[in-house]
């Protein structure tokens, strides 16, 4: 995915926003193979709802600190799910004028859609589950697992089991 943003780019700068905390893990490695040259920055979002569910309203619990005005800009972030916290993400963005905003996310659940959003690097389509691991998490648990796994529908407190698939 990093040679394909690289190519895109043709060598342009970047700004690269992730989302906080579930795409730290997933920007370490990608930035890793980005051959342009790029400033980092981070975003923390809050939507109010069930731990599992969006509710839709959406806010910043911090907002970026670099100017990115006339800048090539890629949001980086971990899962895609409904879509709202990166068209809100993307149409506040908007408004500090950036040359680009485009989106790369490690996981798409394009299923589970309820606003439209394009996302332009995908590194996986996975139709429905709960996942954790690289930076993905269960209440704050599981971000540090190694890889992505999917949480058993019978998961019970105290306990997990990853998958076989």
């Amino acid at each position: 995915m990093g040679k394909q943003i690289s190519k895109d780019y043709h060598g342009r700068p970047m700004v690269l926003i992730g989302i906080l905390n579930g795409a730290f893990i997933f920007m370490a490695d990608l930035i890793r193979h980005i051959k342009n040259p790029l400033k980092i920055d981070f975003v923390r979002l809050a939507s109010y709802g069930s731990q599992a569910e969006s509710s839709g309203r959406i806010s910043f619990t911090k907002d970026i600190e670099l100017d990115i005005k006339n800048k090539d800009v890629l949001v980086v972030e971990d899962i895609v799910d409904t879509g709202y916290t990166l068209k809100y993400l993307k149409e506040v963005l908007r408004l500090h004028n950036p040359a680009s905003v485009k989106i790369c996310c490690l996981i798409d659940k394009k299923e589970r859609r309820e606003v439209p959003i394009e996302v332009d690097y995908v590194g996986f389509d996975i139709p429905r589950g709960f996942l954790v691991g690289y930076g993905l998490d269960f209440d704050e648990n599981y971000r540090s697992l190694p890889a992505v796994y999917h949480l058993n529908p019978g998961y019970k407190p105290g306990g997990f089991t990853p998958s076989d698939r």
